[in-house]
């Protein structure tokens, strides 16, 4: 049973800063950037290592094929990662799941760096892609819990600041050293974040969920400004009173019984695991964000440059692009940082919704400017897997298309998205069920790109990428919420309500008025 502590008001101790408060949630938020560093290193390490590869003289070598699978095996291993994430998170709870999950980087990237043949070297991708999954809930689900919902979205796009200079390191290496010494230098990062995650607090709401109130207290003043048990009374209550809600039987709640007559303990485990299945991950307040988060996940990454990144630098020599291919890449590093720090800066001031629908609008337009400049300029018989085919007239024109495409990709919020529409029931299950839908995803964009381009040239391929962004921008105008500043009990709560839509501006409005519907 969960019983509210008595805080007894102390008028001496005066209100802990602001700034105080913002950097003890920003500290221990670190644990979690250092996961998404790692995480962003892992996404990046084929785009690095397939140039060297792809027909490689001496060494080991891909062919085309061979080559199409390395880029995509990791996608393929995250989902299995990503699935058993959530109840690693449960069972473990949030910070040890944070130090759990770096084992299979750990592994990988010293086999990597070791890999005598071509299937130590897919050992080494494959267990990437299972670290990645594994990585998603515990940092989706931490963050989230332990930020406030005032500064929760400023925090959640810090995190994804640090997966794009996760993405910037590997891509700056590959300038600089080759993939082996990439993948030894590699290994620091899970190191760090084992390091950085030992000395950060447990959720205070999970603690409370395991009955463990005097911890909770005690994160909560770790999280509030290393403050004094009365100065975060109020808060603590309100955790209380949640957790005491989620201590309540759920066969119970949804079955209009009496909890103190409850025997559902005495139920048979598959038909009780089954109810409670059936009312915690198929009721509303979890399947509605979720299908959210699918549909989102699925449009982002059909838009355009998550298919392209590990075939990356050969897609800028197919364009003809006036540049190096490498410093190129680079460069679309440097832009999904700075995108990523202009998100921080504007999603207060924005909102999420308006950031993920001009984002989505954005990555639309670029891939139909750069399927354009292909079926103009490029012939039929330009193939980026094999080089012989490249145009040697360059151009800076698809150059820019191509950094508009990135700037607008790494604007998205769908990963912010992620850590706070989900009940707390059903949070880390959900988060990785979404996870792992985007790395299927994922996996399927980056093995089918070179099918699709050897059907529809570049031109096509980028026309099929541009036709995924048009519908989720569509998608996303008509049912994704805004929940900037909303605390997460109030989101859980606005999804068990009426389904409706959330269009509203003047131009939804006045369609509105005219064929008079009601808002």
């Amino acid at each position: 049973m969960v019983h509210k502590f008595k805080i007894s008001s102390n008028s001496g101790n005066a209100p802990v800063s602001r700034l105080k408060c913002v950097a003890a949630q920003l500290l221990a938020s670190m644990s979690a950037n250092l996961l998404l560093l790692d995480l962003g290193m892992a996404i990046s390490f084929a785009t690095i290592a397939l140039p060297d590869l792809l027909n490689s003289k001496e060494g080991l070598s891909f062919n085309d094929i061979q080559a199409s699978w390395f880029g995509s095996l990791s996608y393929l291993t995250q989902p299995l990662g990503a699935i058993l994430s959530g109840p690693i998170v449960d069972y473990l709870g949030r910070k040890k799941a944070s130090i759990f999950v770096n084992i299979p980087h750990l592994i990988a990237w010293i086999l990597a760096y070791f890999s005598w043949n071509l299937p130590a070297l897919f050992i080494a991708n494959g267990l990437l892609g299972i670290g990645t999954g594994l990585m998603e809930a515990p940092i989706a689900a931490y963050v989230g819990e332990v930020t406030e919902h005032s500064i929760r979205g400023s925090l959640c796009t810090v995190t994804q600041l640090f997966l794009a200079i996760g993405i910037l390191i590997m891509y700056f290496l590959g300038t600089v050293v080759n993939w082996r010494n990439a993948a030894l230098i590699s290994v620091g990062a899970p190191i760090l974040a084992i390091l950085f995650s030992l000395f950060v607090p447990e959720t205070p709401v999970w603690l409370l969920s395991q009955g463990r109130d005097k911890d909770a207290l005690d994160s909560l003043c770790y999280l509030r400004g290393w403050t004094t048990p009365d100065q975060v009374k109020e808060e603590f209550d309100d955790l209380v009173v949640y957790s005491r809600n989620l201590h309540q039987c759920v066969i119970c709640i949804k079955e209009g019984e009496k909890e103190q007559d409850c025997d559902h303990h005495k139920m048979n485990i598959f038909k009780r695991s089954w109810l409670k299945f059936k009312y915690v991950m198929l009721g509303k307040a979890t399947m509605r964000p979720l299908s959210l988060g699918l549909l989102y996940f699925m449009f982002y990454v059909m838009s355009g440059l998550t298919p392209i990144r590990p075939n990356m630098v050969n897609i800028c020599g197919a364009f003809g692009m006036d540049a190096n291919e490498k410093q190129i890449v680079l460069m679309v590093g440097i832009l999904t940082f700075v995108a990523a720090l202009f998100v921080i800066g504007l999603i207060k001031l924005a909102g999420k919704r308006k950031l993920g629908i001009t984002a989505m609008l954005g990555t639309a337009i670029s891939c139909t400017a750069l399927s354009v400049y292909a079926k103009m300029n490029l012939s039929d018989s330009v193939f980026s897997y094999d080089t012989t085919t490249f145009p040697t007239q360059k151009s800076s024109i698809p150059l820019i298309f191509l950094y508009a495409l990135t700037l607008f990709t790494g604007s998205n919020v769908s990963w912010v998205l992620l850590g706070e529409i989900f009940p707390f029931r059903s949070r880390a299950t959900a988060q990785g069920i979404a996870a792992a839908w985007n790395y299927i995803v994922t996996f399927f964009a980056s093995k089918t790109h070179i099918d699709l381009e050897i059907s529809l040239r570049l031109w096509g391929t980028f026309a099929v990428y541009g036709a995924f962004a048009y519908a989720g921008t569509i998608y996303l105008y008509f049912f994704m919420p805004e929940t900037e500043g909303v605390p997460l009990h109030e989101i859980e709560n606005f999804y068990k309500g009426d389904l409706r839509t959330f269009a509203d501006d003047p131009f939804i409005r006045f369609f509105r008025k005219i064929l008079n519907i009601k808002m």
